[in-house]
């Protein structure tokens, strides 16, 4: 009797397994090639949703049963196991659903510490299933700091076979990107944006970013992902992003190609919100101070990336970093000559270690220099010339800077206005700036005077004309030179009424220096050039040929002590000059009295015009006595001018330089 009770019970046993096993075990076919049986998939849906506390119970059997069949290698039921879980997350919304997420996340570990890229592939493309499902009750204990592990070594994958690394690979960032979506919005999960996270994250994106597999490349799933971690992230969270970046680069020397670092940082300024690009620039900043004896390729690197950041940045979006922007330039501006003329990082005379190379100090002195003019552009008008009044305060030049030699800077003068764009000279040129950069034009330093007319040039120049009159020369049709001249505004002739005087007062007095070069009447010239298509009507006109008049009659004065070569310079500007305004004027009276001068000098006096001075080896005889017909005649001049209805009474008057008072007192310090 009891023996047959106890068969009894034995054979019913199958019957009396819990409904849910049963359930579980009819999805599954006794063929794996013949795939999850739908039908009965449908049931075991069906009562999930009806019986959710159940729910638990059925993602543990499910894992019970793939782990055995990942155990046993029958990798047809793995999958099968897989799709159900799929398919329950998908369908369940109910407060159980949380154990059952982790039966689901142990699966997918299992899949993942696999050694079989197929598996790896399976367990990956269902967390992320998983990560684009917005659960309805929130997680306490949930951890993902494995599969940030485990992605980020899938994204390094180095498998021998190119077509299955890559896949992997590929994987690998679309889990990262299913971690980030799952965990970016969970203020219930550990934060993704932690050091220890983002450390791992970021260089294998960037890792990727680089890849240049010949096979499928997973270059833009990266870009993606990468762009899609940046625009999540918050104020406080853009330093966690950005370090790894910096490091990721450093690490790898990638700053001395500046390609890819550029393109990262293109990446993540048009991926963040642009209210933080502040913080993206402080940390390039820091980054710069950081790497202060660093090779200069690295600094360059750097500053390229900095200079592109701030193309980029909305117009004042740098917002309180101005100054510290300006700050750290110009430092490492002035650490790059030091290191230059000592050839040392320590700054003494002895080579270190590093050996300095002169022409990479040079080319990064040159970025600097772009940069800190792309900054100053995203500046408002009003802003630009307090900027540079701050720079030439700082600006590394002789009487400045101490240790800078001559001519050391000569070809970069210009720095301060470069990529500076304005429209209202009043508001570019105000007094308190105007007043104290011309103050430097009355210092025996050639360098100092070079660059302030270098920034004038700057900031007037709106049509680029300047390169335009670089070469000085007597030409017969100025229409070749394709002058961009307009109309002068109300703003313009304001400007010109009140600081007119000066300009020319500088000029004046920048030929009368015995210490101006070749390159200082070059700049004279194109500034002279600059004043009659930007700013000249009718008053202004008479005033620059009266100027070039007073130039012609300082370069004859037997009471300057000038030498025999800046005679014949100022000659030969007066007579460019003159030959260019006639033409711009277009009285034919006037245009023939200057040319038939220049034809007698061109016969008789070459060294009174500039294709004999401003040449490499100039040619140039004593001009202490000047025969008439070489001369322009003030008295022709204004005949003919008159006759046209210039104001003959202006053109009559010579013109003398005017001091103001202030003016009148720093001069006679400064020559006494």
């Amino acid at each position: 009797m009891f023996f047959h009770l106890f068969f009894g019970v034995c054979g019913c046993c199958g019957a009396l397994r819990p409904r849910y096993k049963r359930l579980v075990d009819n999805i599954f076919p006794e063929d794996p090639e013949d795939g999850l049986v739908k039908a009965n998939m449908e049931k075991l849906t069906f009562y999930a949703l009806s019986a959710p506390e159940k729910l638990d119970r059925i993602g543990a059997y499910l894992s019970e049963r793939l782990s055995r069949d990942v155990a046993r290698h029958r990798y047809g039921y793995v999958c099968i196991a897989m799709e159900a879980l799929d398919q329950l997350l998908m369908a369940c919304h109910c407060q159980s659903i949380n154990l059952f997420v982790e039966s689901f996340l142990k699966m997918v570990r299992k899949l993942l510490e696999s050694d079989k890229p197929s598996l790896q592939i399976l367990g990956t493309n269902s967390f992320v299933k998983f990560a684009n499902i917005e659960e309805d009750t929130p997680s306490y204990h949930r951890s993902y700091d494995f599969f940030v592990s485990r992605f980020s070594e899938m994204c390094h994958s180095s498998f021998e076979d190119p077509d299955i690394r890559t896949k992997i690979r590929m994987a690998g960032i679309k889990g990262l990107q299913g971690v980030v979506r799952k965990t970016v919005n969970d203020e219930l999960q550990a934060n993704i944006w932690d050091p220890q996270h983002m450390d791992k994250i970021v260089p294998s994106l960037l890792f990727n970013l680089q890849s240049g597999e010949r096979t499928e490349s997973p270059v833009e799933l990266t870009e993606r992902c990468f762009r899609e971690l940046l625009g999540r992230a918050a104020y406080g969270n853009i330093k966690n992003a950005v370090t790894p970046v910096l490091m990721h680069l450093d690490n790898h020397s990638l700053w001395e190609g500046k390609t890819f670092a550029v393109r990262c940082f293109k990446i993540i300024m048009y991926s963040i919100q642009s209210q933080h690009s502040h913080l993206v620039i402080q940390q390039l900043l820091g980054h710069l101070d950081a790497n202060s004896k660093n090779s200069a390729t690295v600094r360059a690197g750097i500053v390229e990336v900095l200079l592109e950041a701030a193309a980029i940045a909305a117009s004042g979006s740098v917002g309180p970093t101005v100054l510290e922007v300006f700050n750290t330039l110009l430092r490492q501006l002035r650490l790059s000559v030091d290191y230059e003329l000592t050839g040392s990082y320590d700054g003494s005379t002895n080579i270190g270690t590093k050996i300095i190379k002169a022409h990479e100090e040079r080319q990064l002195q040159e970025a600097v220099i772009r940069t800190i003019g792309s900054f100053a552009n995203t500046l408002p008008t009003y802003q630009r010339s307090e900027v540079m009044l701050f720079i030439m305060g700082k600006i590394p030049v002789p009487g400045i800077h101490p240790s800078l030699p001559s001519s050391r800077y000569q070809d970069d003068s210009g720095y301060v206005t470069v990529g500076f764009q304005t429209t209202n000279m009043l508001t570019a040129l105000p007094s308190s700036f105007l007043e104290p950069l011309l103050s430097f034009s009355l210092t025996e330093d050639p360098e100092i005077r070079l660059l302030v007319v270098q920034i004038l040039l700057g900031v007037i120049d709106r049509h680029d004309n300047t390169p335009k009159f670089s070469d000085i020369s007597i030409i017969t049709d100025i229409s070749v030179l394709k002058l961009k001249v307009d109309k002068c505004s109300r703003q313009d002739n304001l400007f010109m009424k009140k600081h007119g005087q000066q300009l020319y007062r500088h000029i004046y007095l920048g030929c009368k220096e015995p210490s101006s070069g070749r390159q200082h009447y070059e700049s004279l010239f194109s500034l002279l050039g600059l004043l009659s298509v930007e700013l000249a009507n009718e008053e202004v006109v008479v005033d620059l040929i009266r100027l070039a008049l007073a130039l012609q009659d300082l370069a004859l004065s037997t009471d300057e002590a000038l030498p025999v070569y800046n005679r014949c310079a100022v000659h030969a500007i007066a007579a460019a000059y003159l030959n260019l305004i006639c033409q711009l004027t277009t009285v034919p009276a006037f245009c023939q009295h200057i040319h038939e001068v220049i034809e007698v000098r061109q016969k008789e006096s070459p060294y009174l015009l500039p294709e004999d001075v401003f040449i490499d080896n100039p040619k140039y005889e004593t001009v202490s006595f000047l025969p008439r017909d070489v001369l322009f005649l003030q008295s022709k001049i204004t005949e003919v001018l008159g006759g046209s209805g210039y104001n003959t009474d202006r053109l009559a008057t010579p013109y003398v330089p005017q001091y103001t008072g202030k003016e009148l007192k720093q001069y006679i310090l400064l020559i006494s």
